[in-house]
């Protein structure tokens, strides 16, 4: 183990034998750290945070302090992160804020300098959040999505699979797997880019685009959109997941341009 002396460690923490520790990093709290994790210079861990194998935290980040919610009483909540994710510059990611629950980030994320991911909020596995991208409470992120900088996502929002939002854009309806939206909860059309680095196929983006086609068509109504989908009867399994997202939506979804 390396822990610099200028390190504050509470002795409740458990660190592996493997875990770097840099210079004026203070860890509050039960957290756990697994091996091969680098905590670097002025970082602060706090809370019942568990941190997986081989993650990155850089300076300033702040991971697992106290959700920012009034309601919040101290009670014990957690903040559980998985393995190789990287954590830039001031990063703030907060615990869970009714008692028992948790903050989750998966595996392979990668949380640029000064994103913030709110309370109870549930990252998958090789999400990109870029600078200054901001979470609400309770916010789902699917696989492999990608929010740009300085984009904002209201509490209780989910975002599907393979999602693009761009730099400046908000939204507080759910972002549709596959979809590129942008300015206020819009969508522009397929992420098609991000789909052929996933490995997807010409043949499943074509039926994709397709889908969006008929969903987010000018004026469509969407309900009716669904049906004529699921009639035609050759929904493959991407478009099946997709029109399953928007059916159970409690918050509505993005819209076509015309919105």
């Amino acid at each position: 183990m390396s822990i610099h002396p200028t390190a504050v460690i509470d002795p409740k923490a458990e660190i592996d034998s493997e875990v770097e520790i840099g210079p004026y990093v203070v860890i509050e709290g039960p957290v756990r750290i697994k091996h091969g994790t680098r905590v670097m210079a002025h970082a602060y861990l706090a809370g019942w945070t568990e941190i997986g194998e081989g993650n990155e935290i850089h300076p300033g980040a702040a991971l697992g302090d106290a959700p920012q919610d009034k309601a919040y009483k101290g009670e014990e909540t957690y903040l559980r992160i998985g393995a190789h994710n990287i954590f830039r510059e001031h990063v703030q990611v907060h615990r869970g804020t009714t008692p028992g629950s948790s903050t989750t980030i998966g595996n392979e994320n990668f949380l640029m300098a000064c994103s913030h991911v709110g309370h109870n909020c549930k990252l998958g596995d090789q999400v990109i959040l870029a600078n200054n991208a901001l979470l609400g409470g309770y916010v789902e992120v699917g696989n492999s999505v990608f929010i740009s900088g300085n984009c904002v996502v209201h509490q209780f929002v989910r975002i599907g699979d393979y999602a693009l939002m761009r730099g400046l854009s908000g939204t507080s309806r759910d972002v549709p797997p596959y979809a590129i939206v942008d300015w206020q909860h819009t969508v522009r059309g397929v992420n098609v880019v991000g789909l052929k680095r996933a490995g997807f196929d010409d043949q499943r983006i074509r039926e994709i685009r397709e889908a969006f086609g008929i969903l987010f068509r000018k004026g469509r109504n969407l309900s009716l959109a669904i049906k004529e989908i699921e009639k035609d009867g050759r929904a493959t399994r991407d478009v099946l997941a997709l029109l399953e997202f928007i059916k159970s939506s409690k918050r509505g979804v993005c819209g076509g341009a015309s919105e």
